[in-house]
């Protein structure tokens, strides 16, 4: 054998060394960062809310489009409101006429209209007195037959018709001396408590005329537009949450027990290579289900696993609906803080 041969073949061996050596040290690496390190695979999830107004008219503006960033009670379209400004006058005018009127019963009567019940029950008085005398006298000419009994009879129905007026007076005047029932003013008040009740459903149907975003988001989609008719059962936009913003991932079984809610991860994405997103499990469910399709993993599909739901710090609206995600979570930590309060310092 050559001297150049055996050269050959000392490289030959040398590489075929390293080249095991290699493998040697990947899968060992392997081993040991799957001891310090759990690797989960899924898809950036974002909550959609499909926004529509709470009432049905025509669509006047519409102020937001697709792609909009726009923040929690930000003005997003309102509804043609002339109807609506029209019933609430109305409703404010009908209680406004009910508060007067329970105003004049809680008032009771007014002395004059005392006054004019006593001059009627006075004048009803004289009116039987003169009544009375008159049949007195027509039945002292009966009796000297000076004129016919009809008379007398007739003097005597005039002086009973006189008598009743005066007493019904009388009872009148009893009666607006005390004034409205308590009945009837209680009847009023509940009337009048009734129209504040529709003057506030009006007023809530013409504030339900402006469409307001529940929290941030971006437009996803624009459906209507103005002149549109609207109804709560038309969605108006499709809003995408930023917040919050989550990996759905799966776990299996043997796994399972190395994952506790609130463990801090990390989230990468093919999108940003090298970059990571702050992390934690935020919600692990307590049953098993197939593995779904759409995971990405090299263990068998057919096991099964739990879901698991890795919320993201997403400051800079990187992430997307259905982006590919790996979760790395590190093993053996400590008691980690609740979701609520990583939450809250996403931006720390």
């Amino acid at each position: 054998m050559t001297v150049q041969r055996k050269i050959l073949v000392v490289l030959l061996i040398a590489v075929i060394l390293g080249a095991v050596g290699a493998v040697v040290w990947h899968f060992t690496r392997e081993r040991s960062a799957d001891n310090h390190a759990l690797t989960l695979y899924g898809n950036v999830d974002i909550r959609q809310v499909q926004l529509a107004f709470n009432g049905s008219e025509r669509i006047a503006t519409m102020a937001a489009s697709e792609g909009d960033q726009v923040k929690k009670g930000q003005l997003l379209a309102t509804l043609d409101t002339v109807r609506l400004e029209n019933n609430v006058k109305l409703q404010q005018a009908q209680l406004s006429s009910q508060q007067q009127q329970v105003a004049r019963l809680e008032a009771g009567s007014r002395p004059e209209e005392i006054l004019k019940a006593e001059a009627d029950v006075d004048a009803a008085r004289i009116a039987a007195d003169n009544a009375r005398q008159t049949y007195q006298r027509q039945k002292d000419l009966v009796a000297r037959h000076f004129v016919a009994q009809q008379q007398a009879d007739d003097a005597l129905a005039a002086a009973d018709a006189a008598q009743a007026r005066y007493q019904s007076m009388h009872e009148t005047l009893k009666l607006v001396r005390m004034g409205p029932r308590k009945e009837d003013i209680a009847a009023a008040k509940a009337m009048m408590r009734a129209s504040q009740a529709a003057l506030d459903v009006a007023r809530k149907a013409l504030a339900d005329a402006s469409l307001h975003a529940p929290e941030n988001g971006i437009i996803q989609e624009r459906i209507l537009e103005p002149g549109d008719m609207a109804s709560p059962q038309r969605p108006v936009y499709t809003l995408a949450l930023t917040d919050p913003v989550w990996v759905r991932a799966y776990v299996q079984g043997p796994d399972l027990g190395k994952l506790q809610q609130g463990m801090r991860a990390e989230v990468g994405t093919d999108s940003f290579p090298g970059k990571r997103y702050r992390a934690w499990v935020g919600y692990i469910s307590p049953t098993a289900e197939f593995t779904p399709k759409s995971v990405e993993t090299t263990e068998v599909r057919s096991s099964l696993v739990y879901q698991v739901r890795i919320f993201v710090c997403n400051p800079q609206g990187e992430l997307r609906q259905g982006m590919p995600a790996t979760v790395t979570i590190p093993l053996g930590q400590e008691a980690a803080t609740t979701a609520a309060t990583d939450a809250n310092h996403c931006g720390n």
